[in-house]
């Protein structure tokens, strides 16, 4: 899966200059935590705010400001001032595993998506997590089994042949590392089959169930 199949089309944009108290009241009401920043007449992109940006920048509640003096000086603040410009970014083509692995590492939750110098989209943390729902089949009644295997070739097939020949239904899986290089944890979401045969069968395969419910 590939980010472009992922990422939102119409991002939410605000231009440079942007008043921060402007900003916010855009991510509240379009309901977004990120905005890209575009340059004004070009397009082109120059940088990225967040609502913790934005929030941040505010005068500290220490200081000795009356209210209309608070709401002056966010008024007069620009995102200019406080938007990240030293940014990070992914093609369309790009695995989403890789857009994943790039937001962990750098603790952010949205990478701007581009195509030949032109934002195309935004991918975030939001859509991440609906993906990992879906590879786990988080939105799926059925039973769920996880199992601790051995980290060698054909292991996956040996467990999948046998939940087939059963009559088992298999809507997702998930492999995992395990606790030590030899072995990997395994998830499965399965249909048309009882926990109870799902555990004699787990158990002729030698396979130490770690979980094992319905839901």
């Amino acid at each position: 899966m590939l980010v472009r199949e992922r990422m939102s089309t119409t991002p939410v944009t605000i231009v440079d200059g942007t008043p921060v108290t402007e900003a916010l009241q855009l991510m509240r009401r379009r309901d977004v935590r990120r905005l890209p920043v575009l340059e004004p007449g070009t397009g082109r992109l120059v940088g990225i705010v967040s609502e913790k940006d934005l929030l941040y920048a505010a005068p500290s509640p220490a200081t000795s400001l009356s209210i209309y003096e608070l709401h002056y000086a966010l008024a007069q603040l620009k995102v200019t001032e406080v938007m990240t410009t030293d940014l990070i970014t992914v093609a369309p083509d790009v695995p989403l595993e890789e857009a994943a692995r790039i937001m962990a590492d750098h603790k952010i939750g949205g990478l701007p998506v581009m195509e030949d110098d032109r934002l195309v989209g935004i991918i975030t943390q939001t859509d991440i997590f609906k993906v990992f729902l879906e590879l786990l089949g988080g939105r799926e009644k059925g039973i769920r089994l996880t199992i601790e295997i051995p980290e060698r070739k054909g292991e996956i097939s040996r467990i999948t042949t046998a939940i087939a020949q059963l009559g088992g239904d298999i809507v997702a899986l998930g492999t995992f590392l395990g606790d030590d290089p030899t072995t990997a944890v395994v998830t499965l979401k399965l249909k048309d089959q009882s926990i109870e045969v799902l555990q004699a069968t787990m158990d002729c395969l030698g396979l130490q169930i770690l979980d094992l419910r319905e839901i």
